[in-house]
């Protein structure tokens, strides 16, 4: 998940930060403390702030993004192995929980244009000058872009594009008289979750499923391409799951249960959030020939991109494709580590914190750019607590695996301590992506006053105000916009009345789904981003420490 907000409503932002600053609210009694015990607890937390070292979090975010880190890969167990010594060396009761989980990784991708004009997908992201990781020899232990939890198959048929392809795309191609039923259909990213477009695919009889990224909306369109802009240049392709994550997140074969070695599973074949036809996502150069050899109706305005061509849907007879995708479907093992500092006075309350972290391929922005701030939070309050300080609440520190593939490895730990979690867990709160920018924060209702005290503690290193003065402005500037949503209009409200700024309700997309979905454990989702520019490398293989250091928090700050 990354928050990220336009940079125009930024600049504008700034000029409203004086106007915010004296809408916020005064200061404002600590809730739950006498003005003795909140003094103390402010006095803690500046021994907690000196000891945080952004030069720190930098070597261990270029130490932990130097080699792949998707699942099973050697160095994801191994910086899984590094935080473990980290972790006990702060002090901390740490182990690794590890589970045996499903999880398909390619053997064979393919994909011809066939006809007068036949052409090979590269299906490869080549080498980029100045960034370091993909030129390196380590790339050769990467795997090549794909989808997790794909349906395999080698399909040949007539090629449709269906624009980002969800529902009312396919109702302009009704109009148009274009079916998908039996075809292969290209889709773009955008408007919409990733998984949707190859299920609405499959659910409107298509056979196979192509997306790209169109450079409209991720690429030279927007700005500069990478290395010479934060954007995806040509040969960049976005990875991810299409696991069916509305019918259960986790291991596709235990749901509701942890995926321990023993585990009753189910098979293959009975499995729910599996899709049924191949899908493969591919680079904007590779799907510029097959859009070119499309014939059939002109695309309607809005199914339009920016590639230098004339975009048609195609249709019967109009080009056709040969799609291969074949996968290894077994069990990899994937490894939590889990942190624990007992409480002195209520130990059996638990506060959970966790951050994944595994990637798509190095995964520096997504999710090391937030786990290296979980490590340094733990190495905090570590040497707090060598100092004689102990937590009054017990601690519960976990960086999980699996969880770009379907929020694996934090559901399949919730499903195996789940009626532990449901007596003893007060709070779960969740990071994962950071860059420079404004506060996000998203969660249960019942922490919204914390998170708005919390936030008028801490100052902005950027203006010198505090976090909650700088999202305020923010929030009036969007709810300035024409035609700004209700959502929008309100936060704005708040932010100009002085009231609390409202919580953003939880969805899905991380790793808190397990304890506020399912285990009804109150939840917060925080992060800051808006004006960092790592967008462009989404899950790609240059969301690299190089591309962080440059466009996502260069300071560390």
């Amino acid at each position: 998940m990354s928050l990220r907000r336009s940079l125009s409503a930024g600049v504008a932002a700034s000029f409203l930060l004086a106007a915010a600053a004296q809408a916020a609210p005064s200061s404002a009694p600590m809730v739950g403390f006498t003005p003795e015990g909140a003094a103390k607890q402010q006095a803690l937390e500046a021994r907690f702030d000196a000891a945080l070292s952004g030069d720190e979090m930098k070597a261990w975010l270029e130490d932990m993004s130097s080699e792949p880190n998707h699942v099973g890969s050697p160095h994801d167990k191994a910086n899984a192995e590094m935080m473990l010594a980290k972790f006990k060396s702060w002090g901390w009761d740490a182990r690794i929980e590890t589970f045996e989980v499903l999880y398909p990784t390619p053997i064979a991708e393919k994909l011809e244009l066939l006809g007068s004009h036949p052409f090979t997908a590269a299906l490869h992201e080549t080498p980029v000058e100045g960034d370091r990781t993909s030129t390196s020899s380590k790339t050769a232990s990467a795997l090549p872009p794909y989808v997790a939890y794909q349906g395999d198959g080698d399909v040949t048929a007539d090629i449709v594009y269906v624009n980002y392809g969800m529902p009312e795309d396919y109702k302009a191609l009704e109009r148009l008289g274009v079916s998908v039923k039996g075809k292969i259909v290209l889709a773009r990213y955008g408007a919409g979750w990733r998984g949707l477009k190859p299920q609405l695919a499959q659910e409107h009889g298509a056979v196979g499923c192509l997306i790209f990224s169109d450079p409209a909306d991720d690429g030279y369109a927007t700005d500069d391409v990478w290395p010479k802009g934060a954007q995806r240049p040509p040969q960049g392709v976005q990875r991810g799951s299409v696991q069916k994550m509305m019918i259960y997140a986790g291991d596709p074969l235990t749901p509701g249960v942890g995926a321990t070695r023993d585990a009753k599973r189910l098979p293959r074949e009975a499995a729910e959030t599996i899709l049924k036809i191949p899908a493969l996502p591919i680079s904007y150069a590779d799907a510029q020939p097959f859009l070119e050899a499309m014939g059939g109706p002109l695309a309607p305005r809005n199914f339009r991109g920016a590639l230098p061509i004339t975009y048609r849907v195609g249709g019967a007879g109009a080009a056709q494709a040969h799609l291969l995708v074949k996968s290894d479907w077994s069990l990899k093992p994937i490894h939590n580590v889990i942190a624990v500092m007992k409480g002195k006075d209520f130990p059996d309350q638990w506060v959970v914190r966790g951050n994944h972290h595994d990637g798509w391929v190095f995964g520096a922005t997504d999710p090391l750019s937030g786990n290296v701030v979980l490590m340094e939070e733990a190495k905090a309050i570590g040497a707090l607590a060598k100092a004689g300080w102990r937590p009054k609440r017990t601690l519960v520190y976990a960086s999980w695996d699996a969880e770009e593939p379907g929020l694996i490895g934090s559901t399949e730990w919730a499903e195996a301590h789940a009626a532990e979690l449901q007596k003893k867990a007060v709070a779960y709160i969740n990071s994962d992506s950071n860059d420079r920018g404004f506060l996000g924060a998203e969660g249960s209702h019942s922490l919204q006053t914390l998170v708005s005290q919390v936030a008028s503690d801490v100052k902005d290193p950027e203006t010198g105000v505090t976090v909650d003065q700088r999202r305020r402005a923010l929030a009036r500037v969007e709810a300035a916009k024409p035609g700004a949503r209700d959502e929008a209009r309100l936060y704005g409200e708040a932010a100009a009345s002085g009231a609390e700024m409202p919580l953003s309700p939880l969805g899905s997309g991380s790793d808190y789904t397990a304890f506020i979905q399912h285990l009804g454990v109150a939840s917060l989702n925080l992060g800051f981003g808006g004006e960092g520019q790592m967008g462009g490398v989404y899950h790609s293989i240059y969301d690299s420490y190089d591309h962080y250091l440059r466009y996502g928090d260069p300071g560390f700050r």
